[in-house]
């Protein structure tokens, strides 16, 4: 199973050098928007192949690919990532999810959290609290608080001043669990 994983990564990385080489932008896009539908755990073979294509910046374009997809799968594409090594590749995936609406940063937030994966929740709140206000990470708590809540207020905890605006939003917002600050 695993040698055919790494034989369909080879192939779709030589295709793709080959559509790029003779100017089939469409078809490269296509080609690459239909491998991020296959099982997480091929996204970092295919990475390391088109790396090794001469294609590496070929994946910025999978892992933008991959950030469109639903929260859940987007979760299991981060863990793929970071599983393999791809430590980078997965907060740039994370990054890119940080600008989605609240709900969808809060259902890829807890599916990540129910993966235990909770190196990768605080990497997409910590994202998604440098690019966007309090008040949305208010919206984004708001559908679990008992799970949101003190893992954004611990990524924040990095700046005594933006921990204290943070608590005070998620405060107002009437959410429970927020400890009093100084």
């Amino acid at each position: 199973m695993l040698a055919a994983a790494y034989a369909e990564a080879r192939d779709t990385a030589v295709r793709l050098r080959v559509l790029r080489a003779t100017g089939r932008s469409g078809e490269a896009y296509a080609l690459l928007s239909e491998a991020v539908s296959r099982p997480a755990a091929r996204l970092p073979l295919l990475a390391g192949e088109l790396e090794r294509e001469g294609l590496a910046a070929e994946v910025a374009t999978l892992l933008w690919e991959a950030a469109t997809l639903p929260p859940a799968a987007l979760a299991a594409m981060a863990g793929a990532l970071a599983d393999a090594g791809r430590g980078d590749d997965c907060r740039a995936l994370l990054a890119q999810c940080a600008g989605r609406p609240a709900a969808e940063v809060a259902d890829t937030a807890l599916a990540l959290r129910a993966a235990g994966r909770h190196e990768e929740t605080a990497v997409l709140l910590g994202g998604m609290l440098r690019a966007r206000t309090d008040e949305h990470a208010a919206r984004v708590a708001e559908a679990d608080p008992g799970a949101l809540v003190p893992p954004l207020l611990e990524a924040a905890a990095g700046s005594p001043q933006r921990y204290r605006n943070l608590a005070h939003v998620l405060r107002g917002a009437g959410l429970p669990g927020i400890p009093d600050t100084v």
